[in-house]
């Protein structure tokens, strides 16, 4: 039985849904978002609340139904909230800047690297070692944020790289003599 599928998604003020079918279109005040669930659950909404029930008790209805309510519940949480990741460069003379839509970073190499931001996501860099990654999709977010951390991964030895603000690296001993 799928502890989180039990559980039903409620719905804060300023937020609506559709069902039509086996989609659900979640709107609120940063945007809407849909999700077309498979054949093995049936989707409801009565009440502000959303609930996902399996059609049947084989093991794919059982999987599907905690992971169409988590989408869900995902989906809720970006209309209202947002998602929000956080990265940190540490190296000297590492650094980042936002010109229009593209991220310029500063990272070591003989040349500048140009990230251009895709669309549905907002990425900001108050500081020239912060960088900030927002938007509604939780996916897109973490990995426009990976995309971002991949030019220049932290390592272990003296931590310059780039790397989640709540990452910890685990630093190694250089050589002895």
């Amino acid at each position: 039985m799928s502890r989180i599928g039990k559980k039903p998604v409620d719905l804060p003020s300023g937020v609506t849904a559709s069902v039509s079918g086996q989609t659900i279109e979640v709107k609120g005040p940063k945007g809407s978002h849909s999700f077309t669930a498979s054949d093995d659950v049936t989707l409801a909404v009565e009440d502000n609340v959303i609930t996902v029930t399996p059609r049947g008790k084989s093991k794919r209805a059982r999987q599907q139904w905690g992971m169409s309510r988590t989408m869900i519940g995902n989906m809720v949480t970006g209309v209202t909230d947002g998602f929000k990741k956080e990265l940190e460069i540490n190296g000297v003379g590492y650094r980042a800047q936002m010109q229009g839509n593209t991220l310029k970073l500063n990272l070591g190499y003989s040349h500048e690297v140009n990230f251009e931001v895709p669309a549905g996501v907002t990425v900001t860099a108050a500081k020239p070692t912060e960088i900030t990654v927002e938007g509604t999709d939780p996916q897109l977010v973490g990995q426009v944020a990976a995309n971002i951390r991949e030019w220049r991964k932290p390592e272990p030895y003296k931590g310059k790289g780039i790397k989640y603000k709540d990452e910890y690296i685990f630093r190694k001993e250089g050589k002895k003599k």
